[in-house]
């Protein structure tokens, strides 16, 4: 009897090991409308990238992406913050399933032609990550609906308040995880979290 007992509880155990991981959460609130669950969705949205072609929802068609906000005079985190995006681009570069969109939070100075020179010395390609400019306005609109921070602030370094978040976006426009920027551990968990969305859903 305690020999079956065992065997039942190391099978029960090696299922349990088996189970594949909980999806990643949608993040943000949610409401409750004739009985179903609606999450926040990133809105319909519209800005330009370094080629002058136009970025929108539709570009992010049945994609994973990864956003953040920077711009190009950063003398603070924006650096830091390529250099981790660079690792995201060179992990993915060959996956269609994932693209990369960064907002100037800078629009007056990162015209079009500032953001393609930006792009050229990362050395990436514009099919895979868009650096987009736009209205100021919008760009900072955008900024509160993926749960991060763009603004003027005279008092902030180049002028800016902006966060060092990337946040990861789902084909149907949830928000599903983010990452400290800045941080490289934060980053080896979030592109966890990247792969972890691909294997369930796409």
């Amino acid at each position: 009897m305690n020999k079956y007992l065992f065997f039942v509880s190391a099978l029960l155990l090696f299922a349990a090991c088996q189970q594949p991981p909980e999806p990643l959460p949608i993040i943000g609130e949610r409401d409750i409308i004739n009985g179903d669950t609606i999450y926040h969705t990133i809105p319909d949205f519209a800005f330009v990238n370094q080629d002058s072609q136009l970025v929108t929802n539709e570009t992010f068609a049945g994609k994973a992406y990864v956003v953040d906000f920077f711009f190009t005079s950063c003398p603070t985190i924006c650096p830091k913050t390529a250099k981790q995006m660079l690792r995201l681009y060179e992990r993915y570069q060959d996956d269609d399933r994932v693209l990369l969109l960064a907002h100037t939070v800078d629009p007056v100075r990162d015209s079009v032609g500032t953001l393609r020179n930006y792009a050229r010395n990362l050395g990436v390609e514009s099919r895979k990550w868009h650096f987009v400019t736009g209205n100021r306005i919008e760009l900072y609109q955008i900024a509160e609906d993926y749960f991060s921070i763009a603004k003027e602030d005279p008092t902030a370094p180049g002028g800016f308040d902006h966060s060092g978040r990337f946040i990861l976006v789902d084909k149907n426009r949830y928000v599903r995880s983010f990452c400290d920027g800045t941080d490289p551990e934060s980053v080896d968990q979030f592109m966890k979290d990247i792969d972890r969305l691909l294997a369930q859903e796409y």
